[in-house]
Order: C-alpha cells, then structure tokens, then sequence
C-alpha cells in the first residue's frame, strides 16, 4: 500500500507556499529548540485542531490529543502515562505559562459513553480510558426534561471541568498554579458554528468569544 497521495500534494503545497513565509521560523526553532508559552490538551477528533482553531504558527502550542480530551488523575504507579509525560515535560522541562483543555461539539467518545455502545466494552482500551472520567459511585444520567443533545452537550462541558480538576492532582502543576506561574482554562469548540466558547471558572460557565475578548 503506498503512502497516501493527499498527504504528499498537501507536503509538496506546505513546501511551495508556506514554508518560504516560514523558513526562517523553522531554522530558529532548529537551532533554538521550542519555547512555547501555552499547552493545549484536545480531543483526537480530526474536526478540531488547536493549530487551525488558534491560527497558531510553527513552536507557537505544545499540543496533547486524545481521546474526549481527558486528563487522568496523578498516579506515578509505574505504568504508561502518555497525557501524564506530556504534562511532566510540558511544565517542567518548558516552563509553560498556559494549560488549555479544549473540548468540543459531536465529540463521538462522549456519545459512546452516553449511549454505552461501541466501541466501547468492559475490556477495550476506549472504554476503560472514558471510564476514567467518572468518579467511584457517581452516576452520568440524563436529567427530566432535558433532551439528548443537551445531555450531551452537558458531558462534554463536564469533562472539561473533569480535566481540569485532575490537573491540579499533579503536584507540580498545583505547585505553580498556586504560585501564579501557570494558568488553567477551559475552552469549547462549536464544529459546525466554528464557535469557541472560554469557561468563567468562577462562575463555572462558559461563554462565547467576541471581539472584546481579544482586548
């Protein structure tokens, strides 16, 4: 099977048309390393990519996908801890400034878990990573008179705030977010609107960017 011919045209546009606007950008990152000033932990889905949703440049976002964009609980017991190394790296190794966990609409691992259909099972790697999301003896149920795509749209606001919470189990980043040297926030992606709402963590709601928010 030969290597997909889209992704060749698409490198051979990159190099044709954005690459000479940013050579010199990617020779200083070569040479200096990355210094980014914010981490961004998003879903795996392919509608949405921080560096297209941001307008990011090249060494601009230190990015993390997932599956949901989960951040696990700290828990150093030996294993395999991909979210967990990334963070570690990440606030210690280049002293970001910024964590964003990015969630979005028609997100199909919280659909799955809603729904408890496949791929989700007992046994599957999807099931047990979304399975994390949920605290011992808590229970995700639809509420009386709220539709599905409320329901829905609740869970993926929810796992937002999940993340967030389990960031601060991690030591070091509890130890500079209490220092003020790093920031936590919230954001949710619309797909269809292109819409990005940012979480009031105070308030505990999100609400839409407009102009002002960029002044």
């Amino acid at each position: 099977m030969s290597f997909p011919k889209h992704l060749i045209e698409g490198y051979l546009t990159f190099t044709s048309q954005r690459l000479p606007t940013e050579q010199s950008r990617y020779r200083e990152l070569s040479e200096r390393g990355q210094s980014p000033a914010v981490m961004v932990i998003g879903c795996c889905d392919s509608r949405v990519s921080p560096e297209v949703i941001f307008d990011a440049g090249p060494g601009e976002l230190f990015v993390v996908r997932n599956v949901a964009n989960l951040v696990p609980v700290y828990q150093p017991d030996g294993g395999a801890h991909g979210v967990s190394a990334a963070l570690e790296y990440a606030v210690n190794v280049l002293r970001i400034q910024h964590i964003v966990v990015l969630g979005h609409a028609q997100c199909g691992g919280i659909r799955a878990f809603i729904d408890d259909i496949e791929p989700l099972s007992p046994g599957d790697f999807i099931g047990r990573w979304m399975a994390m999301f949920i605290k011992p003896g808590e229970v995700v149920a639809q509420r009386e008179r709220e539709s599905m795509q409320e329901f829905t749209i609740r869970i993926e606001k929810a796992a937002i705030h999940r993340s967030l919470e389990n960031l601060m189990t991690f030591p070091f980043v509890r130890t500079q977010v209490e220092k003020g040297a790093l920031n936590l926030h919230g954001a949710y992606f619309g797909v269809a609107e292109g819409s990005l709402f940012l979480l009031d963590q105070e308030a505990k709601e999100f609400h839409s960017v407009g102009v002002e928010a960029a002044e």
